[in-house]
């Protein structure tokens, strides 16, 4: 039982602490940005460093590390496009009357520079571990990737929960490029191909015989893409499951006080026009 609890456990853990930590440092002020930024990189190039050096090994340590690290190098990339440090050309909203296939091109506005680093850091994790045994950490790394882009993708369709109340100030102009509704005619070819991926996985690994660390690394690929495929689900289901990351967001929230608290004394010093008097509406305040 603990071969397959303990690596869910440690993939669900991992996964879900490090979207909400790159999501609490993208809420924090600016001025943090650079060391955040510094740190960052740090442990970016720490972790390619680290996926050259387990993949000349098959042990399940080894194994661990990989996935750590291939996943730390993808939280590199989210962390510096929701700082707003690598995006794309379009930093405006969207006008209102853009449609079609030109919206679907400014919405690839937005993060073409972003799509372009992941890309070409994917090409540095994979050859990181390309004479290697253990592939782990870049497998890790194109799961996400493909995933997360099939997600964006289906965000910039429609679906009906966008979650950008996420989106830190700076990125705030990305919302005019969703679309909000029930679903998009790419969502059942999205979750169909990545099912029939999943299902591919799950039969190697039942085929594995006496062979730990090829078990644990299609364990780490089956519940890696089983998150992708149920945020994928979470785009489409009236589930809250922004809930599981609201703790990151109140970085914000309490940075935001004293500065409220600052802007409120400040108008209640400035004389204040007389109120005046606007009649109620049946079923509305005023």
């Amino acid at each position: 039982m603990t071969t397959f609890v303990l690596p869910v456990l440690f993939v669900l853990f991992i996964w879900w602490f490090s979207t909400g930590a790159v999501i609490y440092l993208n809420n924090l002020p600016k001025y943090t940005y650079k060391w955040s930024f510094l740190g960052a990189t740090f442990v970016l190039v720490a972790s390619i460093y680290g996926l050259t050096v387990t993949s000349q090994s098959d042990s399940l340590t080894s194994a661990y590390l990989s996935f750590t690290f291939g996943l730390l190098a993808w939280a590199w990339t989210q962390f510096t496009f929701y700082t707003g440090l690598i995006t794309g050309p379009r930093t405006k909203p969207c006008p209102a009357s853009c449609r079609g296939a030109i919206h679907f091109w400014h919405a690839a506005e937005t993060s073409l520079y972003h799509e372009i680093t992941a890309a070409l850091l994917g090409v540095v994790v994979c050859f990181s571990s390309m004479t290697g045994k253990n592939h782990i950490g870049s497998w890790t790394y194109t799961i996400i990737w493909l995933m997360h882009s099939s997600a964006k993708i289906n965000a910039v369709l429609g679906v009906r929960n966008l979650n950008d109340h996420f989106f830190p100030e700076q990125l705030r102009y990305l919302s005019s490029f969703l679309r909000k509704r029930p679903m998009n005619l790419l969502f059942p070819f999205s979750i169909t191909i990545s099912t029939v991926a999943i299902a591919i996985l799950v039969y190697k690994a039942m085929a594995i015989q006496n062979d730990p660390f090829e078990l644990l690394a299609f364990t780490f690929y089956i519940v890696i893409l089983a998150l992708g495929i149920l945020e994928h689900w979470f785009l489409v289901l009236p589930i809250p499951a922004e809930a599981l990351w609201n703790w990151s967001v109140k970085a914000r929230k309490a940075l935001a006080g004293p500065e409220a608290e600052g802007v409120r004394a400040e108008v209640a010093d400035k004389p204040q026009p007389a109120p005046v008097r606007v009649p109620a509406v049946a079923g509305q305040d005023i």
